[in-house]
């Protein structure tokens, strides 16, 4: 268990206290706002109403479960994230097979958004959407420059999040502000709300499609031993993270899906640059694509830390090999992130492969719904441990909605992971690891 661990073992300490508040913040944040937001509005557009009611179903969820977070951390600080919580309260078996399926579900979150920065960057250099390999290798590249981003340490991630941060949120404000104006000066005007129009099913559809964009609230849970006075700041960071970037996606989203034409929103393209060009004059496409990619690379640099800091958390809990917990002088898991990244290469080269393309994106699927697993499994937990038991049930019914949400098959087909980490657990038993 995680208590089991000895601090005074040097393979298993971390350097704590690198992030502090508004760098866990900018984690937290950084790590929501990726490259589905881009997109987001064109899939909500046929939803009307029933998306703005599907983004407050599923902020409020994400609120509860961020709040179930922050209460665990702060009653169990020695778990030291959603892991730990789980092992706390079902044992050294289940903490593993839902840490393992989480960090399979990073793996191939990065590679996701690092092919979605090369796809936005081929706008600009057509080259590198050319050919079977180039994109893959792009992306590969991009992975390993955040990793040499990480491996110079914490402190150095979090700056590079908290620029990046900036920047990827000027495009989001100035949607805001220019629908302002628009509505305020009479050039468009906000569709008439029909309660006859809103029905459960385009409700959940729309929550189904809004929850991908709020996935990583968990992010500063997860590096909480990274943080400054986690017990305090992991909640805050959090719970304000959770709140303010889901309240700029209800903002932007909804002015651009209900401000356009529905048929124009739909089939855009690129609904950022559509909305900001009909209201003002000038060709952004370009700027809205350097935006873009500013925001997939700050993503990518966050997800990078978490996957390092996840492989770092399971070795320490004697989930994985201790090996891995080593840290540098600078409290750098560098063994973790390597290993991390070089997995996610090689998830990268299948993705280059026509052969390998469909059980790459089959593999994706089944890593994103996991992600749904974790935060059942930290909802259950809490009500185990005794911790926030109202919420804690609340949250545990809006995650089994969210995975039914999410589809079936995707969300049974996610054990397929688990199953992936059989031989794993088998081999650490084995070795008398446990």
């Amino acid at each position: 268990m995680a208590g089991d661990r000895d601090s005074s073992d040097p393979r298993l300490r971390t350097s704590a206290g690198s992030l502090g508040l508004m760098a866990a913040v900018a984690l937290v944040m950084g790590n929501m706002i990726g490259s589905g937001v881009f997109l987001l509005p064109a899939s909500l557009a046929p939803f009307g109403w029933n998306g703005v009611i599907g983004w407050l179903a599923t902020i409020s969820g994400a609120l509860v479960l961020a709040f179930v977070l922050s209460r665990l951390t702060h009653a169990r600080p020695s778990a030291g994230g959603p892991a730990g919580f789980v092992t706390e309260a079902f044992g050294r078996r289940a903490g593993f097979f839902i840490s393992w399926i989480y960090l399979v579900s990073l793996w191939t979150s990065v590679v996701t958004i690092a092919v979605a920065a090369v796809s936005y960057l081929s706008s600009m250099m057509p080259f590198l959407g050319r050919g079977a390999y180039v994109p893959a290798l792009a992306a590969i590249a991009l992975l390993w420059l955040m990793t040499l981003i990480n491996l110079r340490g914490t402190r150095a991630a979090g700056g590079f999040q908290i620029v990046t941060l900036g920047l990827k949120v000027i495009p989001l404000l100035v949607v805001i502000v220019l629908a302002v104006y628009v509505v305020s000066s009479g050039q468009a005007s906000l569709p008439r709300f029909d309660a006859t129009e809103v029905n459960a099913g385009a409700v959940n559809g729309a929550a189904t499609l809004t929850l991908w964009a709020l996935l990583g609230f968990e992010s500063a849970s997860v590096a909480a031993a990274r943080v400054r006075r986690p017990e305090v700041n992991v909640a805050r960071a959090t719970l304000w993270g959770t709140a303010l970037t889901g309240l700029l996606y209800l903002m932007v989203c909804s002015a651009i899906a209900l401000l356009l034409p529905r048929d124009l929103a739909a089939h855009s393209a690129a609904p950022f640059a559509t909305f900001v060009s009909r209201f003002l004059d000038g060709d952004v496409a370009t700027l809205v694509a350097i935006f873009a990619v500013i925001s997939c690379i700050g993503a990518l640099n966050g997800w990078t830390l978490l996957e390092a800091e996840m492989v770092r958390d399971m070795a320490a809990r004697r989930l994985l090999p201790a090996w891995f917990a080593e840290t540098d002088a600078r409290g750098t898991a560098r063994r973790a992130l390597l290993i991390s990244a070089v997995v996610a290469s090689l998830f990268a080269a299948m993705n280059a492969s026509r052969t390998m393309q469909a059980l790459f994106e089959y593999l994706l699927l089944l890593s994103t719904s996991a992600t749904l697993w974790l935060y059942l499994a930290c909802a259950l937990a809490a009500l185990k441990l005794g911790v926030a038991r109202v919420p804690a049930l609340v949250g545990t019914l809006y995650a089994l909605w969210t995975l039914w949400g999410a589809g079936i098959g995707a969300s049974g087909l996610s054990f397929v992971l688990m199953v992936l980490g059989l031989p794993i657990w088998l081999w650490l038993r084995r070795s008398d690891v446990d």
